[in-house]
C-alpha cells in the first residue's frame, strides 16, 4: 500500500459496503484504530462515514455507532432510510448514500492529494475517474477474497490503488473479547 506522509488524504466509508466486506471477511472494526492507522500512514484531513438511518421511535442497533462516530473524529453523513413492502410482502428498508458521498468527495478535491474510498459499489467508477481528472490520486479499499468479490472490477481497475481489505484488517480488528463486550451494531440492516 502506497500512502505518503505529506499528501492531504481524506476517507470516504460507505458503511453499510464496508460493514458488509469487514463481516464476510470475518472480523469487526474498531473505528478508533482505523482512524489512528491511516492517521499515522499520511495527512489526514477528514475522515467521512456515510449511512441512511431508519427514522422511527424504535430503538436503532445504529445509534450507539453513528454517535460514538460523531464524537471521535469522523464526520458523520446520514439521511432519512426509506421503509417500503417488497412484492413478496416483506418490510425492507432503502437508503443509498451514493450521491451525498459524491459531492462531498468531488467539493474537497481542491483540496486534496489522495482520496480513499472505502466500497466496492460500481457506481463509484465515474466519481473515482473526476477525482483523478483533477489531479487527485484514489484508492479503493474493498475485498477481492470474500465470494464473491466486494468489488466491482470496473472499480477496482479505475482506482489508482486497490487496497485489499483482509491485508490491512490485522491494524483495526477489534479484538475477540472487544466486540463480546461491545452492542453489536448492524450496519447492513439500511443498506
Amino acid at each position: 500500500m502506497r500512502l505518503a506522509p505529506q499528501e492531504r488524504t481524506a476517507l470516504f466509508i460507505d458503511g453499510a459496503n464496508l460493514y458488509a466486506a469487514a463481516r464476510s471477511l470475518g472480523f469487526d472494526i474498531d473505528y478508533r484504530k482505523l482512524l489512528d492507522y491511516f492517521g499515522t500512514k499520511t495527512h489526514l484531513v477528514r475522515a467521512y462515514y456515510y449511512s441512511a438511518l431508519l427514522d422511527t421511535e424504535d430503538y436503532s442497533p445504529l445509534k450507539p455507532l453513528t454517535d460514538w462516530l460523531a464524537y471521535n473524529g469522523y464526520s458523520l453523513v446520514t439521511k432519512p432510510a426509506k421503509e417500503f413492502t417488497d412484492a413478496m410482502g416483506r418490510r425492507r428498508i432503502k437508503g443509498n448514500m451514493d450521491i451525498e458521498l459524491a459531492i462531498d468527495m468531488l467539493e474537497l478535491a481542491p483540496r486534496l492529494d489522495h482520496a480513499i474510498l472505502f466500497s466496492g459499489d460500481s457506481d463509484f467508477r465515474r466519481l473515482v475517474e473526476a477525482m483523478q481528472r483533477k489531479g487527485v490520486r484514489v484508492s479503493v479499499v474493498s475485498s477481492i477474497k470474500t465470494a464473491p468479490p466486494m468489488i466491482a472490477d470496473e472499480l477496482r481497475r479505475q482506482a489508482d490503488q486497490f487496497i485489499e481489505l483482509s491485508e490491512i484488517a490485522p491494524e483495526f480488528n477489534r479484538k475477540p473479547t472487544e466486540a463480546r463486550a461491545r452492542v453489536s451494531v448492524r450496519d447492513d440492516d439500511y443498506a
